[in-house]
């Protein structure tokens, strides 16, 4: 039987509930022609349900964004969105370690990201090919984010793709002259402060904004805390009908680890476990065998983990109108130094105490080009682009000398111990070719078009310890075709298909993660990631009532599986396996309705079946086949890290300048093992906002005050799973890859404009 959890298990919603995201549509009065749109002076619907496209997609803006609580991750705000889960062991969403995205089964590393079309990469927490957007901007200079749930544009600048996107937007300088402000406080110490100052246009049509933002708090258990200082700039300029633009982002985060839980160390000591620090006395006691508090084993827990990154992301833009076409070209520079510290009982230090500390760094350097040109030709709308980059990427295992409980809280230097140190080059050529054509007098559009992406990836070692070679993802055709039938009243229904491909992936979560054996085994055998999506929809736009339906299946090929072999501290060689195809169904709803003037309630509805089709081969494993190897019998089983069901319902009120919102989520069961024998149960999570936004007061020309409460209810859940992998079996709950949830908070902010 699967090991789950100790405690009461959170109710699946009852069949009312599961249909409330339906219950728009039965409800709402046959539309007539002229009644699309809200309601007169009715607050604006903010999610919007991709009018017009040929895919499922929905966009939230600004004023949605900005009523998350301050400093909170943007993916946060996508959760109540169908078919998207999000997941992190604190109330904001920023503690990077914690934080997991997932659509329609597809996993964060599985998905696409850009930033005003500059890629993002996976987001990998083990920064090798993009950074998390967290770190890319502060969320106060976001203004919209696009999720595309089944398939990302053609133009997505993504080698990562194999599901949806997501795609954010910054806000560009204000033609308005002006300050903006704010400061918000909170549950444990936290406080973040934020400050944008915007030139306005002048008379030579250029404009240019500065913002500054500074973020503390305290870890909701244990000991330690969290920061993080941005700043971002922009300037843009337009001569005519000719626009020009440039950015720079940096970023500065240190971040004290919760300890990563298994079933068993939370039966036995909660969920308010943690590491031992400050206590440097009880983690070298338990290094030496000397376990004090029910303590059984020299990784129930450790002195202390943390992680430091710094990033620097730049570029410039021009934006060309040229008759009947346009061209956009984009130039970009990352840079990212990290280091992850974590003090390991399995190596002793020079000095004599039984640990040291072990760190994984980082380096990473992207230089990329993005082109994109337009082209409108009678019913024709004809795009073609090219996406290159050219990346430098290092990472490396040492261990530091301790001699005692000194703080650490910097970038390390001359270890006595390197375990593995290597060096990656890769280059990344896309190019796309689409065109979108109108008929039956505008009421059909047909979507058609492909990509040919193509990332080389060589990989050598400065020190011995992990695999090097030379991998290739490539292919020349990637089609994507999709339609969309107008009906009239608002209503249309929508049908896309898309291949797409996942590229290796270079650093400590990809192939050359595995030893070098076991690389040179595998390697030229070894296939990239591929998938086939195809969706069925429909979406309407009525009197106060915008919603979607749709159908999807997915099916993958090629599907590698990352098994931990050991303890996350350990650090052993991973192991990649094919597991040959993975299928999935689903169908997801989304509703908003403009109950009254005053009240709107928002509703999203989810199911998912994904499951793996083949068995996969384990020398360890237990199991043998007729030729006596060991085999995992996975194949019919759920893929882990996926809630079947998923249902958001939300309750807004807006009425002058007060505002307030109630919110409620359901996580189904998910499983953290390939065999399903080890789950986290489903879970039930409520959330409060509320606000009052005025004008005209003293100095400001706008003031606002916001409360939110997270986890209003202060339910005990369990969140991120597969903090350190996913293994074939955990049949004692003892591998340790869970994190818990954060207790309510609360988060009281103040805004304004000068």
């Amino acid at each position: 039987m699967p090991i789950a959890v100790p405690l009461r298990r959170a109710r699946p919603p009852s069949a009312l509930a599961g249909l409330s995201a339906l219950l728009c549509l039965l409800a709402a009065p046959a539309a007539r022609a002229g009644d699309e749109g809200a309601p007169a002076g009715a607050p604006e619907l903010v999610i919007i349900y991709g009018q017009g496209q040929s895919r499922q997609v929905q966009t939230l803006g600004r004023v949605e964004l900005g009523r998350a609580p301050p400093g909170a991750s943007p993916l946060q705000t996508l959760d109540r969105l169908p078919g998207v889960s999000f997941q992190s062991s604190d109330a904001q969403g920023a503690y990077e370690w914690s934080t997991r995205l997932s659509i329609r089964g597809f996993n964060q590393n599985q998905l696409g990201f850009t930033l005003d079309g500059v890629p993002l990469g996976d987001m990998s927490y083990g920064p090798n090919n993009g950074l998390h957007i967290s770190r890319a901007v502060a969320a106060e200079n976001l203004g919209r984010a696009v999720v595309s749930q089944g398939a990302g544009a053609l133009a997505t600048a993504s080698t990562s793709n194999l599901g949806g996107t997501v795609q954010f937007y910054s806000l560009a300088p204000s033609d308005a002259a002006g300050v903006n402000v704010g400061q918000s406080v909170g549950s444990g110490r936290a406080r973040r402060s934020f400050v944008r100052l915007d030139s306005g246009l002048s008379d030579g049509g250029a404009k240019a904004y500065l913002s500054a933002a500074r973020q503390r708090a305290d870890k909701s258990k244990g000991w330690g805390g969290r920061s993080q200082d941005q700043l971002d700039a922009g300037v843009a300029q337009r001569w005519g009908a000719q626009r020009w633009s440039a950015f720079i982002h940096t970023s500065q985060r240190h971040e004290v680890d919760d300890a990563d839980l298994s079933l068993a160390l939370l039966d036995r000591f909660g969920y308010g476990w943690d590491n031992y620090a400050p206590d440097f006395q009880r983690a070298v006691d338990a290094a030496r065998g000397r376990y004090s508090g029910g303590v059984a084993s020299a990784d129930d827990a450790y002195f202390l983990a943390r992680g430091l990154r710094r990033d620097m992301l730049a570029g410039a833009k021009a934006e060309l109108e040229l008759g009947a076409a346009a061209l956009t070209a984009t130039v970009y520079h990352h840079d990212n130094l990290g280091q992850g510290h974590w003090y390991t009982p399995n190596q002793a230090s020079p000095s004599g105490l039984p640990l040291s500390l072990r760190t994984t760094e980082y380096a990473l350097q992207r230089n990329g080009l993005l082109a994109d040109w337009r082209y409108a030709l009678g019913r024709h709308n004809i795009a073609a682009g090219v996406w290159g980059e050219r990346s430098r990427h290092q990472v490396s295992r040492n261990y530091y000398d301790v001699g005692g409980p000194r703080d650490t809280d910097r970038y390390l230097s001359g270890p006595f111990l390197t375990a593995f140190s290597q060096d990656f080059h890769s280059t990344t050529r896309q190019w796309y070719l689409s065109d979108s054509v109108a008929l039956a007098d505008g009421a059909l559009t047909v979507d058609a078009g492909f990509k040919a992406p193509r990332m080389r990836i060589v990989g050598r070692n400065l020190v011995a310890g992990r695999a090097a070679g030379t991998l290739e993802s490539a292919s020349n055709f990637l089609p994507q075709a999709g339609l969309n039938y107008r009906l009239g009243a608002g209503a249309e229904l929508f049908a896309a298909f898309a291949r797409n491909l996942r590229a290796f992936q270079p650093g400590t979560a990809g192939p050359f993660s595995a030893s070098q054996a076991a690389f040179d085994a595998s390697a030229a055998a070894l296939k990239p990631e591929r998938s086939d999506s195809l969706e069925l929809g429909y979406r309407w736009r009525r009197a106060g009532l915008q919603g979607s339906v749709s159908l999807y299946r997915s099916d993958f090929r090629d599907r590698l599986l990352s098994v931990a072999t050991c303890t996350g501290i350990a650090g052993c060689p991973g192991s990649f396996v094919n597991v040959g195809r993975v299928k999935g169904r689903g169908v997801e709803a989304a509703a908003s309705w403009q109950l009254a003037p005053d009240w709107s309630w928002f509703n999203s509805l989810s199911y998912n079946d994904t499951r793996y089709q083949s068995d996969y081969a384990d020398h360890d494993s237990p199991v043998k086949d007729a030729a006596g190897q060991g085999v995992v019998r996975a194949a019919g089983k759920q893929v882990v890290d996926n809630a079947r069901r998923l249902l958001h319902s939300e309750l807004s009120f807006e009425r002058g300048a007060w505002f307030a919102k109630l919110g409620a989520k359901f996580t189904d069961k998910r499983y953290y093992t390939y065999l399903n024998d080890a789950q986290v149960p489903a879970y039930w999570l409520a959330s409060l906002g509320a606000g009052y936004r005025m004008a005209g007061r003293g100095p400001f020309k706008e003031l606002g005050l916001q409360l939110n409460v997270h986890n209003l209810f202060d339910r005990r859940y369990l969140s991120s799973i597969g903090s350190n992998g996913f293994k074939s079996s955990d049949p004692d709950g003892s591998f340790a890859t869970l994190l818990s949830g954060a207790p309510r908070q609360l988060f009281f902010s103040l805004n304004g404009r000068l």
